[in-house]
């Protein structure tokens, strides 16, 4: 183990009782956690009595790997190990299910019971809402779904939610849960979240099988601890039981998933939880430069809910952090191709350079840039023009201009829910309207008349208006802002959409085109759509620039990293309901910028723009106070264009 430093050492060496190692970006942390399972294999311990948690099956895939290769490679071991006999390495939902499995009949359950995925529990919320009389139109079945699932997660029972709800749509959740639970049981399933809460009803209410699995898992390993919500913190603390040996590893300044439970108080208060806990801190990064780093630490130092550390490399000082103010989001995008494409002239694969942003939408900007320099790009995630709120908006437009294009009417006919199924698509379809009851005809009419609606919107008004026309009437924009998180970030798409139709607002006839092209703008705006949504389906891991959201680039690395839109209310991210940010979400996106700059091995370029165009309408923008708490001996600024490309000029009265 001559490979690991003074810190690594000392980690895989301490064996006994709790352990918290608190892992810096680009620390070891997995190399650390593999040696020390082959050290207490070295030390005596059956591979049977270890256990350990991941969060992802790539990471416990490659754990698994590397353990795998270290037990095989080490002479100094007694063969008999080689009997297959190896650690329990999982994710926490596969650590469910194979508890579960083994004890299905205590759940009324057989080993092969089905699993729901986000699909089917959608179904099942749906029927449970119909069941309850509540119209799942009003209220969307998504959203219900996510409700009971966060509190699943924050391990409150049904019961338990019930006796606490405040709110009337609390009231709804638990009223549909209840019906929810008998669909799940009647098909003999669990959704995802029952994987882990049923486990934790199975350790804590039956003594015995709680110590039988003690008895067996001796040794916890739990990576990515400061992303575990409170359920995954409950089987950790009942498995850990009598003996503690318990081994955590994470990084508070990672900690960028509070949205989805992740409780930070978990790695916070584990020496409260544990008060014999050693405490190791890694400490030396291997992946990134002195400038880098040096970067890293006086952003994340500000944060006060944290475990002191300071990370350290023997790596070069490197290059300054490239600064680049844009006047506006084109600009930002051409200036991110040209470097990206000056680097890759340089000899840099296309594989080992990303572009992070905060939210999805900033990647339509960032992507026509990449098609008009023709470099290849990889989007981590669904492309814009694919996304389906975006299709289902264009379809709008699309079926409104020709009516015949069933596809597009098929699409949208029932988005948002109208209570138009398959069946009566189908008689429309067939031309065979008499069949349809007098009240599903009011419905059809009502939708024909919307698309007439639109059409005259198209022959009156300028494709960003029409846009806006689409969005609002017919009911997308109100129900994707009653939702959650994931609609709000489906509302930026659409609205950034209003955007990029503003780009053929002064569109004119051409005098080649046919004199029935009466809307030129709205037909070149779909006509691009159309083309840049027929790009070849991305190939995985293929030798190209990576675009991704900050979230989306945990855990990975590059050479070079571009973070763009590092403005005030974009990043740091401020909601839609111009709510302040608690102190608690200002932490968060300090990590989430923390998380950013760590990725990058040897560069990082930072941008902004001083106008950005959000719902059609251009907006000053401040630069991110992220900015400025990089030291400038740091930074070295570029000098902007001497003039905007595509922006209009801007009269702001004071």
């Amino acid at each position: 183990m001559t490979t690991l430093n003074k810190a690594q050492q000392q980690a895989v060496n301490t064996l006994e009782g709790p352990v918290l190692i608190v892992a810096g970006a680009g620390s070891g942390k997995t190399k650390v956690i593999t040696y020390r399972i082959l050290n207490l294999i070295r030390k005596g311990v059956s591979p049977s009595n270890i256990l350990a948690i991941t969060f992802t099956n790539k990471a416990a895939k490659e754990m698994r790997d590397r353990i795998e290769n270290l037990l095989t490679e080490d002479v100094s071991l007694n063969l008999p190990i080689s009997i297959r006999e190896r650690p329990f390495v999982s994710t926490f939902h596969a650590l469910g299910v194979h508890i579960i499995r083994e004890n299905a009949a205590i759940l009324g359950l057989t080993k092969h019971f089905t699993i729901f995925d986000r699909s089917d529990s959608r179904r099942a919320i749906k029927q449970a809402m119909q069941e309850c009389s509540i119209d799942p139109k009003q209220f969307d079945p998504g959203t219900i779904l996510n409700m009971i699932s966060r509190a699943k997660g924050d391990n409150i029972s049904r019961l338990e939610y019930f006796d606490a709800t405040k709110s009337y749509m609390e009231e709804l959740a638990a009223q549909i849960w209840e019906k929810y639970e008998i669909i799940l049981t009647k098909e003999k399933a669990l959704d995802f979240d029952d994987l882990l809460s049923e486990t934790v009803a199975l350790l804590a209410k039956n003594e015995p099988l709680r110590k039988h699995y003690q008895n067996i898992w001796k040794y916890i390993h739990v990576d990515e601890y400061q992303d575990t919500n409170k359920v995954q913190y409950v089987i950790t603390k009942l498995l850990a039981g009598t003996h503690k040996n318990i081994c955590v590893v994470g990084d508070v300044d990672q900690n960028i998933y509070s949205w989805r439970g992740a409780t930070i108080e978990n790695i916070l208060n584990f020496e409260k939880d544990y008060p014999e806990t050693a405490i190791i801190a890694l400490e030396k990064n291997y992946r990134s430069t002195k400038t880098i780093l040096a970067a890293a630490n006086s952003v994340i130092e500000k944060n006060l809910l944290r475990k002191k550390k300071t990370l350290y490399t023997d790596n070069i000082d490197g290059e300054k952090i490239g600064l680049n103010a844009s006047y506006t989001e084109l600009d930002e995008a051409r200036n991110i191709a040209d470097t990206a494409r000056d680097l890759i002239e340089k000899g840099i694969p296309p594989r080992n350079i990303a572009v992070l942003y905060r939210a999805n939408f900033q990647s339509r900007a960032i992507e026509e840039a990449f098609i008009k320099k023709n470099i290849p790009y990889q989007l981590v995630g669904v492309r814009f023009f694919e996304r389906k709120e975006i299709k289902d908006v264009l379809s709008y437009i699309r079926a409104a201009l020709n009516r015949e294009s069933w596809g597009d009417v098929g699409r949208i006919i029932n988005v948002p829910a109208r209570g138009i199924g398959k069946a009566t698509v189908a008689k429309i379809m067939s031309e065979r309207p008499e069949l349809l009851p007098p009240t599903m005809k009011i419905k059809i009419d009502g939708f024909w008349k919307l698309l007439d609606d639109i059409q005259l919107e198209i022959r009156q008004k300028k494709p960003s208006e029409v846009v806006k026309f689409v969005i609002k009437e017919t009911g997308m924009e109100q129900l994707l802002m009653s939702g959650d998180a994931e609609d709000e970030e489906r509302l930026l798409n659409i609205r950034e959409l209003v955007t990029v139709a503003a780009q053929y607002d002064e569109e004119k006839q051409s005098p080649t085109l046919r004199s029935d092209f009466v809307f030129p703008g709205i037909e070149k705006f779909l006509e691009n759509a159309a083309l840049a949504s027929d790009q070849d389906d991305l190939v995985k891991d293929r030798d190209a620039v990576k675009l991704m959201t900050v979230h989306a680039s945990k855990g990975l690395e590059f050479d070079q990293v571009f973070i763009a839109g590092l403005e005030q209310d974009l990043f740091p991210f401020k909601h839609l309901d111009d709510a302040g940010i608690s102190s608690a979400e200002a932490e968060e996106e300090r990590r989430l910028f923390y998380v950013a700059l760590t990725r990058a091995r040897n560069k990082v370029h930072l941008s902004h723009t001083l106008i950005r165009t959000v719902y059609g309408a251009q907006r000053v923008n401040t630069p991110s106070e992220f900015i400025s708490d990089i030291g400038q001996d740091l930074i070295e600024e570029q000098a902007p264009p001497e003039k905007p490309t595509g922006a209009k000029a801007l009269f702001i009265d004071f």
